[in-house]
């Protein structure tokens, strides 16, 4: 796709998420969009491409660093839990609760207990979303691993984007087919007809966010609410001394 064609695509689509934005508010609407996936797969590029037209205040990003000694007293899903959204918000989570599902286990970052705990309880907790009104959307960006590779060499010789290298990166590309086996029981354990997840080939970067935009715009129910009083008023005489 010529960078022109893509530009105006993207144009289009954020276009519909204004639209979407005025539904969310005027419907009091609550929308959860998980974006998981490979390192370096591209899920901060959709997310800020997804933001970059709205208000930060309706499309609310959440990133979450590792959890504090205090976090990890408590239960898992209580940080996310209280970062789920009120009435007129959507939430997008870059990186999730998901995180026990992939990064720790193959990281050592929880015990053989804790994953199995997770992988049986979570999608439990995601239908107590979906039946209290929360819709639900689950994306998972899959790269090949030649693409990675080159991504990662690109980090490493690009001095402007050598700050999103990370110790972690490193160790992770070593881990590909540990990776891939926690992502096929992810995949096996959590994929529900209420919370299915959504797969984004993701080797091209473009036609990735073009892909993932469109899909998400077709399964939010939303219609264009137009705003009234987009006049401006006359301007009021200036007061006498």
């Amino acid at each position: 796709m010529k960078d022109e064609d893509y530009e105006k695509e993207l144009r289009k689509l954020q276009t519909e998420l204004v639209k979407v934005q005025r539904w969310v508010v005027e419907t009091k609407a609550r929308i959860v969009v998980i974006f998981e996936g490979r390192d370096a797969a591209g899920k901060g590029g959709v997310i800020r491409r997804i933001t970059e037209r709205v208000s930060p205040r309706i499309f609310r990003i959440n990133a979450l660093p590792a959890p504090s000694e205090k976090e990890k007293t408590q239960l898992y899903f209580q940080r996310y839990i209280a970062r789920l959204p009120a009435g007129g918000e959507i939430i997008l989570f870059d990186r999730s609760w998901y995180n026990r599902a992939m990064v720790e286990p193959v990281m050592g970052f929880c015990t053989s207990d804790e994953y199995e705990h997770f992988i049986t309880t979570v999608s439990g907790v995601e239908a107590a979303l979906v039946r209290d009104g929360i819709m639900l959307i689950k994306y998972f960006f899959d790269v090949s691993q030649k693409e990675q590779e080159k991504r990662f060499l690109k980090r490493i010789n690009d001095p402007m984007r050598q700050w999103k290298l990370s110790p972690m990166d490193f160790e992770s590309y070593s881990r590909w087919w540990d990776y891939t086996k926690y992502i096929d029981k992810m995949m096996a354990a959590t994929d529900t007809e209420f919370a299915p997840w959504n797969i984004v080939k993701a080797d091209d970067k473009q036609e990735a966010r073009l892909n993932c935009i469109s899909h998400l715009l077709s399964v939010i129910p939303y219609e264009e609410i137009p705003y009234d009083g987009l006049e401006l008023p006359k301007v009021r005489k200036k007061d006498k001394d």
